[in-house]
């Protein structure tokens, strides 16, 4: 872990990522933090998050996200449907966007890419239809490309993602079942090509048994597996 200043990325673990910029901004991805076994308890959040960011309409991606996002004045962004369902849930500021399409926050420029996942979200009257489930390309200024792959599995037009956006640190799912596993992840570090990946989903429930080190074992000397724990920076 490099501890020089710049980007900082911080696993709060499952899919739950802090991400502050060397200009300021405070972004946070897929926030389960309540009910999220791995959370690191001892960690605050910042008292401003400028962007709460979500994948998708899973509880294990959202279910902090409306109580985030009032305490601490966030904008959340996410594909329109899922957008509205927050807002709706009490968000005053949302942004809804699509597959694609690219918005400004602040210093970083967040790009709505695809993902291969289900997407739905429950709440006391059952399950509502919030879009599809994506990834997010942010561009830091003067920083690294980053790119969060949600939920998942490898699919072949990762390697549009890395012609048209170039990512250098790539969080990717490993844990398996209801993502891809070490075996798929390999496969996506040869199409986007990747400096560095930050594994994320695996160890927070028994089914998600993939580890960083199979899947360094798997994608070879390429490419930098970090083996963190929730908590745990990577400074780029």
């Amino acid at each position: 872990m490099s501890a020089a200043k710049g980007t900082r990325i911080t696993w709060l673990g499952h899919a739950t990522v802090l991400i502050q910029t060397a200009q300021g901004t405070s972004i946070l991805i897929d926030p389960f933090i309540a009910q999220n076994p791995k959370y690191p308890k001892e960690f605050s959040l910042p008292s401003k998050i400028d962007y709460v960011l979500l994948t998708h309409g899973h509880g294990d991606h959202i279910s902090d996200a409306v109580p985030v996002a009032k305490k601490h004045g966030s904008t959340v962004v996410a594909i329109y449907e899922l957008a509205d369902f927050v807002a709706q849930k009490g968000v005053s500021k949302t942004i809804g966007m699509n597959l694609g399409g690219t918005v400004k926050l602040n210093d970083v420029a967040a790009t709505m890419v695809e993902a291969k996942h289900s997407s739905g979200a429950q709440d006391e009257k059952g399950t509502h239809y919030v879009g599809t489930a994506t990834g997010f390309v942010l561009t830091v200024a003067n920083g690294p490309v980053l790119y969060h792959a949600g939920d998942t599995t490898v699919f072949g037009d990762m390697s549009l993602i890395r012609e048209l956006y170039k990512p250098k640190i790539a969080m990717l799912p490993i844990g398996g079942h209801y993502t891809m596993g070490p075996q798929e992840v390999a496969l996506a570090a040869r199409l986007l090509q990747p400096e560095v990946i930050l594994p994320i989903h695996f160890g927070t429930f028994p089914p998600l048994t993939g580890t960083p080190a199979q899947v360094a074992a798997l994608a070879g000397s390429g490419v930098e597996v970090v083996e963190w724990k929730p908590g745990e920076d990577y400074v780029a």
